[in-house]
């Protein structure tokens, strides 16, 4: 799968509300909309400026949804992958 289908993923995921799942592993509305900007305004950038740019990007998703207490799940899957996706894009670019 490709970055910018990952990203597009995230990004329609987290503009969905929260299911009662999501609410239980730890995501609030909050949180769900500044991840999803967060990931928005990256996936903005390398459309804009070429997937070159994603050395100069520095996600910390993981460390993000460790600090808001997010437990395993169907989105913290997806913005992990967000986030090993842009690590992965800024060492082959």
């Amino acid at each position: 799968m490709g970055l910018f289908t990952i990203l597009d993923e995230a990004v329609a995921a987290l503009k969905a509300p929260l299911g009662a799942d999501d609410r239980a592993q730890g995501w609030t509305d909050d949180l769900r909309r500044e991840l999803q900007e967060e990931i928005s305004v990256n996936r903005s950038v390398l459309r804009r400026h070429g997937t070159g740019m994603a050395r100069h990007l520095r996600p910390r998703l993981d460390e993000w949804m460790d600090h808001e207490g997010v437990r395993p799940g169907r989105l913290r899957d997806l913005v992990s992958d967000v986030q090993r996706s842009l690590v992965e894009a800024r060492t082959t670019t």
